[in-house]
């Protein structure tokens, strides 16, 4: 074996490599990109989830947005207050922060109040089983429970309990709604982050098949809508709605209600107040 043919081409690859390193350098610093330094700071601001919630498809470009002056300094709706702030001091402006809705759920019925029609074994995903049959509870129109949503927040506000009845934490849900487009059963609406009345059920039945199959829904009995001297309230598709910018929430109608589907919830806390404790939606 000849010794020198081994050195040869091993001093002739490395001077191809040194020459292919320097010509790398050159071309990086004639075309390389320059960014704003803000970026980085941006992106240590936000939530880096990448959620989607802003509209953008990452936290990157909703950051370049911002940097171009695109998008305000409250894009990332994940995270909320704080973030809107922190997003602000890196821009050298004041914050001017949108009062964001809370996520309520518009049903109340756990498998205890629910009754199931069969047993479902599959995964954790209310779009899953809502495709086989229906799904497995009786009342085609309540939550399924199975953490489609819980598992969709960005800011883990949604818990599940083992009753299956899903809990909003209303003070560290930001109003993304990222949940209410995961809902297959569109249960989940953002409503004034201050509302406190509201309506947990969702059935279009009528009162009788509505009865049959949960014990907390609403059966369109009037009495919430005679009972509201504002008009805020009317029964739609067998169901109360409330008008948000009507009601005064005084609470009369809840009074009223035979079936406890109009409930009183601790306010989400908003920006400059002192935190509230959690509750329920």
């Amino acid at each position: 074996m000849d010794l020198s043919l081994v050195w040869k081409a091993a001093i002739a690859l490395g001077g191809l490599s040194l020459l292919f390193g320097v010509l790398l350098a050159v071309a990086y610093g004639r075309f390389k990109v320059e960014t704003d330094p803000r970026l980085d700071e941006l992106l240590e601001a936000v939530m880096g989830s990448n959620c989607g919630a802003c509209g953008y498809p990452g936290c990157e470009p909703a950051c370049e947005a911002v940097l171009r002056g695109d998008a305000p300094v409250d894009v990332c709706i994940a995270g909320g207050h704080k973030c809107a702030e922190a997003v602000a001091k890196i821009m050298g402006v004041e914050s001017s922060v949108r009062e964001r809705g809370v996520a309520l759920v518009h049903c109340k019925g756990g498998l205890e109040e629910s009754a199931p029609k069969a047993f479902y074994q599959g995964i954790d995903s209310c779009a899953a089983a809502d495709k086989i049959a229906g799904g497995y509870k009786a009342c085609k129109y309540g939550c399924l429970g199975l953490g489609t949503c819980r598992d969709t927040c960005p800011v883990s506000a949604i818990t599940i309990d083992k009753n299956h009845v899903r809990w909003v934490d209303r003070d560290r849900c930001t109003g993304c709604g990222l949940c209410v487009e995961v809902c297959p059963r569109s249960l989940i609406e953002i409503v004034p982050r201050g509302q406190q009345v509201v309506v947990a059920c969702n059935s279009a039945d009528k009162a009788a098949q509505a009865k049959r199959v949960c014990s907390v829904c609403c059966i369109a009995c009037q009495k919430c809508v005679k009972a509201c001297e504002f008009g805020a309230i009317e029964v739609i598709d067998n169901c109360a709605r409330i008008d948000y910018e009507k009601c005064t929430q005084c609470g009369k109608c809840i009074d009223v209600c035979p079936t406890d589907v109009l409930v009183k919830v601790v306010p989400a806390r908003l920006p400059g107040r002192e935190k509230v404790p959690t509750a329920v939606a």
